[in-house]
């Protein structure tokens, strides 16, 4: 005689036992895991494309790449995997920016980069993903990682959702360096959408800071902001040109005409 299966009594309707949030594990229901990504991406190792990364970090004390492990996975293979797993939640991301393993941090700013692209991915994830960006701004700890997440999954979140934006002001004079990058690199989003004054701003800020890539990151911002606004780019110059930093200063000049470049550089001379 078969067994007969004992029914389990149903749950009524609105008294539903609920999981307290600290105690829920995280989400592996659709198989896209930490664990997953990191697995993947050792197959991808390679000795040469290691090698190539001493070309682009430095290593010494006080440098960008000081205390980062690397394995030698390419770049474009880092952000095609993170593609694969562009469904990860937030949960998982986390998992990955604590990582020791600088390409799976990679991985993780890729994956937030690409959801807050999606048009598919809706305003609560998105805050989920700037809150996660600035919680763990600890281990978003070089410049491309930053560079990588920083315009959408920051910049675009306070556009998209017109949120106030006094934090990347904030930001802008942390004693962190990434946070200042943050500041400035987040609003190339805004500038892309014809918005320049925050970029203005915040450039105005760190002219004065003693960080090389904090230089090169305004100079960027600046000759992107210029396109939009040549006039107010010029009133910039104007003013600081003559004792603003030079990597910033030639970056920020160069889509000028040559005349106009040599001024702006002989004003640097003079101060």
């Amino acid at each position: 005689m078969a067994k007969t299966k004992t029914a389990k009594p149903e749950t009524p309707r609105g008294k539903q036992k609920r999981i307290p949030k600290k105690e829920v594990s995280p989400d592996t229901s659709t198989g896209i895991t930490a664990k997953g990504f990191v697995g993947r991406l050792k197959e991808y190792r390679s000795p040469e494309e290691l090698k190539k990364y001493h070309r682009y970090f430095k290593f010494d004390e006080g440098q960008s790449g000081k205390g980062d492990t690397f394995i030698g996975v390419r770049m474009g293979q880092v952000f095609a995997l993170a593609k694969e797993f562009i469904d990860m939640s937030p949960g998982e991301i986390e998992e990955l920016l604590e990582n020791p393993i600088h390409e799976v941090r990679v991985g993780g700013v890729s994956i937030m980069d690409f959801q807050a692209r999606s048009k598919k991915t809706p305003q609560a994830r998105r805050q989920e993903l700037y809150d996660l960006y600035l919680r763990r701004h600890d281990r978003i700890n070089n410049w491309d990682l930053v560079d990588r997440s920083a315009p959408y999954v920051v910049g675009s979140y306070l556009f998209d959702f017109d949120k106030p934006r006094n934090i990347l002001h904030k930001l802008a004079r942390s004693k962190d360096t990434w946070e200042r990058r943050t500041a400035i690199v987040s609003t190339l989003y805004f500038i892309g959408k014809g918005d320049v004054a925050d970029a203005f701003k915040i450039a105005e800020i760190l002219l004065k800071d003693d960080q090389d890539l904090i230089h090169k990151a305004t100079g960027w911002a600046l000759r992107y902001a210029g396109d939009k606004d040549p006039q107010r780019l010029l009133i910039l110059l104007n003013k600081h040109a003559a004792t603003m930093p030079r990597a910033a200063l030639r970056y920020t000049i160069e889509h000028l005409d040559k005349e106009q470049r040599d001024h702006y550089l002989s004003m640097k001379k003079v101060g």
